[in-house]
């Protein structure tokens, strides 16, 4: 038996995209930039997968940018934005909140070693603190970067009424959103969640992995908003420098035109899956001690528990010897000994964050993978409680 629950970290990939990548690899791997009939072929796949993504958010006229990863994608929207003005990096004040993903809170901390002002708000319970963030929305403020999708508690932030409120106090300022957990998770547009900027990682939808991309409005091209992190050959519009990943590019594409066609009812089973475990946890007696973090408002396919008084490690490595597969936190950071922030900027403690597990669904999975999550966590608190005593 195998069962795979931990869809946050990565996604197998689909056939249809491993079937493109394949295809191209073989047939279309002229460089992009040559001027020949194979670099314009390969120039045209490229196009076709960013139609894809601007499809996908409905909203045509922004541009994308291809990089090596989501995280890539987070730096550049940050660093690029912070190094795009001279005048910046005499304190310019850049906005995030305290559970952000590594990609995003470490390049804030070496910009503020460089002195800009890096401010945190607060998500305590799931929500991002509006009222903390009017207050912090001051005309020095050139950025404000959040993410849409919470991957540790799958908290969902209105990001709209983030940008709402930038548009009162520092109008000029850009929002960028990271909707690596939220993208072809949950429906949204680039228009309705306010962002400027938004990252997208390919592997987290089926598609191949070393593959992102930087969504950006046009404004921000015109207005030269954003400097490149990466030089060399001026690729993507001068932004980031270096070859295309072709065949990863193409497939990426192809996995979001199959995970947009699919969006609604992979949602719904996604939903479905997240509240028919809630209603085992709390229906099994044996299971009675475990406590749920439930946001109000949640992504479908996150569930966040923690467990009584066994630390993640010890119950991630029982469910593995039994064939299921969860994560105790971030995949990024899991080789890491610290305790997870985005818990603890929820209100967990530190205990609690270090006895907590993290359960995201794929489309693929079904409500009997749910039942045997459940038998397995059962059978493990017996188990290792009474290994413990």
């Amino acid at each position: 038996m195998s069962i795979y629950l931990d869809n946050s970290a990565t996604t197998k990939i689909c056939p249809e995209a491993l079937k493109k990548y394949v295809e191209v690899s073989e047939s279309d791997y002229g460089n992009p930039s040559s001027l020949h009939a194979m670099g314009l072929d390969a120039e045209k796949l490229l196009d076709a997968a960013r139609r894809e993504i601007l499809l996908s958010v409905k909203d045509a006229a922004s541009r994308v940018v291809f990089t090596a990863s989501g995280s890539e994608a987070n730096n550049l929207a940050i660093l690029g934005r912070a190094f795009a003005k001279e005048r910046y990096r005499r304190g310019a004040k850049i906005i995030t909140t305290d559970g952000e993903h590594a990609s995003v809170s470490s390049p804030l901390t070496k910009l503020r070693e460089l002195g800009y002002k890096v401010v945190n708000i607060s998500t305590r319970g799931g929500a991002i603190d509006l009222e903390q963030l009017k207050a912090e929305l001051t005309n020095d403020v050139i950025l404000v970067t959040v993410m849409m999708v919470n991957n540790e508690t799958g908290a969902l932030y209105d990001t709209a009424s983030v940008k709402r409120l930038m548009a009162d106090s520092c109008p000029d300022a850009y929002l960028h959103i990271d909707a690596t957990q939220s993208y072809l998770k949950l429906p949204f547009t680039k228009r309705g969640s306010g962002a400027d900027m938004i990252t997208i990682s390919s592997h987290k939808i089926e598609g191949p992995k070393g593959m992102g991309a930087l969504i950006i409005d046009p404004a921000i091209i015109k207005a030269r908003g954003l400097s490149p992190i990466i030089m060399g050959g001026g690729q993507e519009m001068g932004l980031r420098s270096g070859t295309e990943n072709v065949p990863a590019v193409a497939a990426f594409g192809e996995a979001v035109r199959i995970g947009f066609a699919n969006l609604t009812s992979r949602y719904e089973k996604l939903s479905a899956l997240r509240s028919y475990l809630i209603e085992r946890l709390t229906s099994t007696e044996a299971l009675s001690s475990i406590s749920i973090t439930n946001p109000e408002s949640h992504a479908p396919h996150i569930l966040n528990i923690t467990l009584p008084n066994i630390k993640s490690e010890t119950m991630l490595h029982y469910l593995s010897a039994a064939g299921i597969y969860v994560s105790s936190g971030s995949a990024c950071s899991s080789n890491t000994s610290a305790v997870s922030s985005a818990l603890i900027a929820y209100g967990r403690t530190p205990a609690e964050a270090d006895s907590s597990l993290r359960i995201s669904f794929s489309h693929r999975n079904e409500m009997s993978d749910v039942d045997a999550l459940c038998d397995a966590l059962a059978s493990g608190i017996t188990r290792l409680a009474r290994i413990k005593r």
